[in-house]
């Protein structure tokens, strides 16, 4: 048993010359919301892709679930993605395909399940997220806010130990922000997962995260419980969470 989920250590990354992301060192433990924070162009989508295995690190290195990210081969990255759930801003369902089939994709396309199986698992995640009943419906009868909950399903659907969220509010009317960060919440706590979320809805993120990173220009400038940060004298970050120009 590790005893983080992921634990990046003295992480940089650049674009040729460019540095992108400096000496990041970030943990996080099973059963913890951890919020990275900062403004756009500041590298925290960056730092996902490298967590996921999409890009590898210039220097440094990230575990996940003790495995060295950055070593792994294809076949290695595949077998961790399948670990690992995203769900990235824009939701991206399948629009061909109803809301129970774009919840069974993963399964259907990662493992040998028979469909009877593959049915009662669906509706299972459909339940966790609150929508059973929209399993025939398509993503062109849904809300954004339910959308983003199929998506939110579609993402556990192969229990993951670890999910990547990239602006999951973004978009949202109030309420569905609400919904959606409690769900974190709460599926974090259900599951045992661990969840790591780019964002730059502040508030909201408060609200559910036990622990949160700030980068700004690559560079992690702040970090600690909400209620450190809701209380933090460094400009950037006061800035920041109480939305001064």
């Amino acid at each position: 048993m590790h005893d983080y989920s992921v634990n990046i250590e003295s992480l940089s990354f650049a674009y040729e010359t460019r540095a992108v992301l400096k000496n990041i060192q970030l943990k996080a433990r099973r059963g913890q919301v951890i919020a990275i924070m900062g403004s756009s162009g500041c590298g925290k989508t960056t730092l996902l892709k490298i967590i996921s295995g999409a890009l590898k690190p210039t220097e440094g290195r990230v575990l996940v679930e003790g495995e060295d990210v950055g070593t792994l081969d294809q076949a290695g990255i595949y077998a961790l993605r399948r670990r690992i759930g995203m769900l990235f801003q824009f939701g991206a369902l399948f629009t061909d395909m109803s809301v129970f089939d774009n919840v069974a994709f993963p399964m259907r396309e990662h493992t040998d399940l028979p469909e009877d199986m593959i049915r009662d698992l669906v509706l299972l995640k459909l339940q966790a997220v609150g929508l059973r009943g929209a399993q025939h419906l398509t993503p062109a009868e849904l809300s954004g806010g339910m959308a983003r909950r199929v998506a939110l399903a579609r993402s556990i659907a192969l229990d993951p130990k670890l999910i990547l969220y990239d602006e999951p509010f973004a978009g949202l009317d109030p309420i569905g922000l609400g919904v959606i960060g409690e769900l974190i919440r709460r599926l974090t706590d259900t599951l045992g997962l661990t969840s790591l979320v780019v964002t730059h809805d502040v508030q909201e993120s408060l609200k559910i995260v036990d622990y949160v990173y700030f980068i700004s220009e690559g560079v992690i400038v702040a970090q600690g419980s909400p209620d450190e940060i809701r209380a933090s004298r460094l400009p950037y970050v006061h800035q920041f969470v109480h939305g001064e120009a």
